[in-house]
């Protein structure tokens, strides 16, 4: 459940209120592409959420993050990680997907294209570098194997990308996992230890496996 404010400034962007279940005490607060979304828990009501809110989005309005910019300066960034991690190993192309919502990112092994999630714009660059490096490492080695999460760690902050990947998927309400954007096949988290690409992973998606 969520509610809007009223339009935007240059000073006072949009402010979007979502009631989470999962929250049981403290409220949060990120960018969502050029609004701010607050995420409240279900018993903050009237004048105290009010409050909450205006304080918590006051606060980000005056700390907005840098926004990861085009696709080239997306595969400019890829590339130096393929360099810097797996010997030059390269995407064919790689590009933001505004369509991703169930997943941080997606390569098509055949193609060698990655796709990364129009929702890590905002996230902190060591971050977003943590599920390119997982989408390269697919090229080299398409299931989660062992082989995988030896090439995966070779970015050192793998793991604490993950987690704070799990709470930023909190505070976007994320759908669960277990389908692919058009629900036709596998979908795989980056940066989660205990996913598994399970019995159909190496089912087509209009002809190309998905990772």
């Amino acid at each position: 459940m969520s509610h809007t404010t009223e339009a935007p400034t240059l000073f006072h962007p949009h402010v979007e209120v979502r009631v989470s279940t999962r929250r049981k005490k403290t409220a949060g607060a990120h960018w969502e592409g050029d609004r701010i979304v607050v995420v409240v828990p279900t018993h903050l009501r009237g004048t105290e959420r009010d409050r909450m809110v205006e304080t918590l989005s006051l606060r980000l309005a005056r700390h907005r993050p840098h926004l990861h910019a085009s696709d080239d300066q997306l595969e400019q960034r890829a590339l130096a990680l393929g360099r810097s991690h797996f010997d030059g190993v390269a995407p064919s192309s790689i590009r933001w997907s505004a369509t991703q919502v169930k997943r941080w990112g997606s390569c098509t092994l055949e193609t060698r294209e990655i796709r990364i999630s129009e929702r890590l714009r905002v996230v902190p660059d060591w971050v977003l570098d943590a599920v390119i490096v997982h989408e390269l490492a697919h090229l080299i080695e398409p299931s989660h194997s062992p082989r995988f999460r030896e090439l995966e760690r070779r970015f050192p902050r793998q793991q604490e990308a993950g987690v704070f990947l799990e709470g930023y998927a909190l505070g976007l309400h994320m759908p669960d996992a277990g389908a692919d954007d058009a629900g036709r096949g596998p979908v795989v988290g980056p940066l989660d230890e205990g996913d598994d690409l399970g019995p159909d992973a190496s089912t087509p998606i209009d002809g190309a496996t998905a990772c």
